[in-house]
């Protein structure tokens, strides 16, 4: 039985799978959208809201002038920062989350992220599917 058993294993071993995911979520976040198999980016979709919550988080406070904030406000920016670094090692892709990504999700509250399916690989016949950032105002592209 797998009761509480949260995620996928991808058959690879967890350090391997780590490195996919915060590889994915960077690539992610630096172009808005890849393509990958339908299991990756299911489980790519829960890594990368969560990243990106955390640069919502703190989207009001880096918007500030660093003198204007207070000491709790700038260390909230750190924690904040360091939670996502935890995912994304890439320093730029990290930067564009918070100066860019974030900013212009500040008042929606989750859904950052949308699954497309798209075709079946040729050589396995794998699922495919795109991973997108969805635009900031919350409306469908046609």
């Amino acid at each position: 039985m797998r009761h509480r058993k949260a995620g996928r294993k991808l058959n690879r071993t967890s350090a391997h799978r780590k490195a996919l995911y915060s590889n994915m979520v960077a690539s992610l976040l630096t172009r808005g959208r890849i393509e990958t198999t339908e299991a990756k980016a299911k489980e790519i979709r829960r890594i990368a809201e969560r990243t990106i919550t955390w640069g919502v988080s703190v989207s009001e406070l880096t918007r500030k002038e660093r003198k204007e904030l207070s000491d709790a406000e700038r260390s909230s920016i750190v924690h904040a920062r360091r939670m996502a670094r935890r995912i994304v090692r890439d320093p730029s892709a990290l930067d564009k989350l918070f100066h860019e990504v974030a900013p212009r999700y500040a008042g929606r509250p989750g859904g950052y992220t949308r699954v497309l399916k798209t075709r079946r690989r040729r050589g396995d016949a794998a699922p495919m599917a795109f991973l997108e950032l969805v635009p900031a105002g919350g409306q469908a592209q046609a």
